[in-house]
């Protein structure tokens, strides 16, 4: 595999969808009217070393007001490989860049670069193209999902307990649990960047995975500077195989810490 960091100014990478494709996810009959409903896990691979992000960051803050109360659960993953590009991104994380180049397997691509986004697992396109965000959005909130997860959480002597069912999970699952900070702001002192205030929204700070049964417990530990008023949790089960994000949950934690 190629480690060449592409950037969304020379990259060309998109996906496409087809007027079929569409129309056979929007025109069900009557009978699906108590299927599950559609929902979409966007993820965004990015850095505050790389200049070409913050319009991504932006679009994914435009994404959440437009979104506001619809299943849309947004992730923002910071990598580590900007880092040595003369400024380290507070929130970089070496699991989170594992985490993108385990997509470049799932979804055969060639490398990873920023900013990137992946739609439900299935779906990636550069970060900052926003009409192909929107579509990838459509097409996932217009199809039924086929599983379903409910998540109970606790939070208790600095853990987040999660107590949870699954329906048509799968073989082949893991439950992921990403720990989620809202907002923040970096004065970025050098690199591409070097001169700028970055607003964030929906930080990763934690991910963890569990296998996935038909229903169970697990606990997270708690990161240093948690706040339950201004982090959430999200919660999905993903295919371990492919990548396919089939079912997520945002369970309110404040409501029993």
């Amino acid at each position: 595999m190629k480690t060449t960091i592409i950037t969304s100014l020379v990259l060309s990478l998109g996906i496409s969808f087809s007027a079929m494709a569409f129309n056979a996810n929007t025109n069900g009959s009557s009978d699906d009217a108590n299927a599950p409903k559609g929902f979409a896990v966007v993820e965004l691979f990015t850095s505050e070393g790389c200049s070409s992000c913050p319009p991504a960051d932006k679009l994914l803050a435009k994404i959440q007001e437009e979104n506001a109360g619809k299943p849309v659960y947004l992730l923002a993953f910071h990598v580590d490989y900007w880092n040595h590009q003369g400024w380290r991104d507070v929130f970089s994380d070496k699991e989170f860049t594992k985490r993108q180049y385990q997509y470049a397997n799932w979804l055969n691509l060639e490398t990873v670069y920023t900013p990137q986004v992946v739609v439900n697992g299935r779906h990636e396109l550069i970060g900052s193209q926003e009409e192909t965000l929107k579509r990838a959005l459509n097409i996932e909130l217009n199809a039924a999902a086929t599983a379903q997860l409910n998540v109970e959480p606790q939070i208790e002597a600095g853990k987040l307990k999660l107590a949870y069912q699954t329906t048509n999970a799968g073989r082949g699952t893991v439950l992921q649990v990403a720990l989620v900070q809202k907002l923040a702001h970096t004065m970025v002192k050098r690199g591409e960047n070097a001169g700028r205030l970055l607003p964030h929204v929906q930080i990763v700070r934690k991910i963890q995975s569990f296998p996935a049964a038909a229903n169970g417990n697990v606990a997270v530990n708690l990161p240093e500077g948690f706040d339950a008023n201004e982090w959430e949790v999200i919660t999905f089960l993903q295919n371990t195989q492919t990548g396919a994000i089939i079912a997520a949950n945002r369970p309110d934690f404040k409501q029993n810490s």
